[in-house]
């Protein structure tokens, strides 16, 4: 103790030398601890999804590959993935993986049984809807403006003035899968003046569907629709579920639209419904198997219109501000958004 201007005032010890080096280290240590380590992975563009990546600062150790030997020499540490497709053989190496971000609007590739069941899989909702929206409007606009007709009689040079477009307003849109996609398409289908109805596990009201169908009624709604569109994701409930008896129930003039999965679809039928003319046609844009084989019956199937897996494609700067907000979070320890019922496969 020392006198100081007139009162007491005590000396604070300092710890010695080697002590406060230890201390140092501790915090080190702590620091480096606290980093989580997070694998980016796609086959094509996994450096401009790790690009747009905003880990906080001094957090994050990142990890990026775009082949499955790229991926092995870093899994051990990882413990989080943010990927498509992500090779399953892999986690049964990765024993500090807890989360798995997906990039795209699918999660059934995800949910294997490799995967072990305490990892966190998330989704990225409200990205891919808009997309899909303008894919099915595009396609029905082609249907209603007849514009097949028309492309065809302009190659033969003959007109066709007694050919007249319809109109889509009033035609009855119907949507399998009432999800995030789902209700987007609703609206967007809505505002183009089309009649919606859906169909869902529930059959619980949506906002701005004029009827919802349980999944058990699907025949009932299949009937009334001019255009049926599948949202569905690919579970075992929904694995060929618009088969033989699905497309008889359908319109002749109806054309069936398919942005889910490829399985949703016993395709075999769809062949055979589409050369007797059972439906009009059909809009596919995903395959039990991608690349859809050169030699795949669909290829020739009248007014079957196919793309290659497009209508919701992922881009790095849209699905950026999800998988940032869940890192964020994940660094933090706080509850992730987004997360899939690997129960229910969604």
């Amino acid at each position: 103790m020392r006198r100081g201007h007139g009162r007491l005032r005590a000396h604070r010890a300092r710890p010695p030398h080697h002590a406060r080096g230890r201390d140092v280290r501790d915090r080190r240590r702590d620091v480096a601890l606290s980093r989580r380590t997070v694998l980016v992975y796609h086959p094509d563009e996994s450096r401009e999804y790790a690009r747009l990546i905003r880990p906080p600062r001094g957090r994050v150790t990142l990890h990026v590959a775009s082949k499955p030997d790229d991926a092995t020499a870093v899994i051990a540490d990882v413990e989080a993935i943010y990927a498509w497709k992500f090779p399953s053989t892999l986690y049964q190496h990765a024993p500090r993986l807890c989360w798995l971000q997906v990039m795209g609007a699918g999660v059934d590739w995800a949910l294997v049984p490799e995967l072990p069941a305490h990892v966190t899989v998330t989704r990225a909702p409200g990205i891919f809807g808009p997309w899909m929206a303008e894919y099915i409007l595009a396609w029905a606009l082609r249907v209603t403006q007849r514009m097949a007709t028309y492309l065809e009689a302009q190659r033969e040079r003959r007109w066709v003035g007694h050919v007249l477009p319809e109109r889509i307003e009033g035609k009855t849109l119907a949507i399998v899968g009432l999800g995030d996609v789902g209700r987007t398409i609703a609206r967007a289908a809505r505002a183009a003046g089309m009649r919606v109805i859906g169909v869902s596990r529930s059959g619980r009201h949506v906002a701005g569907v004029t009827r919802v169908y349980p999944a058990r009624d699907l025949h009932r709604a299949l009937r009334e629709a001019d255009f049926v569109v599948l949202t569905v994701p690919l579970t075992p409930e929904t694995r060929g579920m618009i088969g033989e008896r699905e497309l008889r129930a359908m319109r002749s003039s109806a054309w069936l639209m398919n942005v889910a999965r490829g399985p949703v679809v016993d395709d075999r039928a769809l062949v055979r419904a589409l050369e007797r003319h059972d439906i009009a046609g059909a809009v596919l844009d995903v395959f039990d198997e991608e690349p859809l084989p050169a030699e795949h019956p669909l290829w020739r199937a009248p007014n079957a219109i196919i793309t290659p897996h497009i209508s919701g494609p992922s881009t790095p700067a849209e699905i950026a501000p999800v998988f940032n907000d869940n890192l964020a979070r994940f660094v933090a320890g706080r509850r992730l958004r987004h997360v899939v019922d690997r129960d229910r496969g969604y």
